[in-house]
């Protein structure tokens, strides 16, 4: 019995000639690799605000204590000057009426901001914690004025900060030095 599927594919073979293999069609383009991310300046951030919110001990500041802070890297003399508030602020960030976790992103936002911006003294203005009902802790201790302490002391490009003179606000307000912006 002869098969007729045998003798169509013979035909055809006959029909078209020799053939050769044709080269497998190149693969879609993959995605773009993601830009590299600042990892480590980002763990660094977490660590921070996590020991931030385990730091909470028995220094905690009243309503009337001076929030004081100074790196080595700042002289002696521009110390007495931002302590007698004769460093002019160049902006400023009011954090009255703000929860701890708003004011918290909105003063790393801000300095973040300030020192890229190659700002060297910045008000912030935290409120005495007197007349606020979440910004004072059960304990009577004033919440945003003691995160202002903390975040700022954990920061690299704040170089010193003390509370303004009276007439820039007081104990309710804090002056800042920053450092300024690395070259690239």
């Amino acid at each position: 019995m002869v098969d007729d599927n045998d003798d169509d594919a013979e035909l055809f073979r006959s029909a078209v000639g020799p053939v050769r293999r044709i080269q497998a069609p190149a693969p879609p383009p993959t995605a773009p690799r993601p830009r590299p991310r600042a990892g480590m300046a980002e763990r660094d951030d977490a660590a921070a605000r996590e020991a931030f919110r385990h730091a909470l001990d028995a220094s905690l500041l009243e309503a009337g204590d001076a929030l004081v802070y100074r790196s080595e890297r700042l002289s002696p003399r521009a110390w007495q000057r931002l302590r007698r508030g004769e460093i002019a602020a160049q902006d400023e960030l009011d954090l009255h009426g703000a929860g701890v976790r708003e004011g918290e992103a909105l003063l790393r936002a801000f300095i973040h901001d300030a020192h890229h911006r190659g700002l060297g003294c910045v008000r912030v203005i935290h409120g005495k914690g007197l007349h606020a009902g979440e910004c004072v802790a059960s304990s009577g201790v004033p919440v945003l004025k003691n995160l202002v302490d903390r975040l700022l002391r954990q920061r690299a490009d704040v170089v010193a900060f003390h509370s303004a003179p009276a007439s820039q606000g007081g104990t309710g307000a804090v002056l800042v030095l920053l450092a300024p912006p690395k070259r690239r």
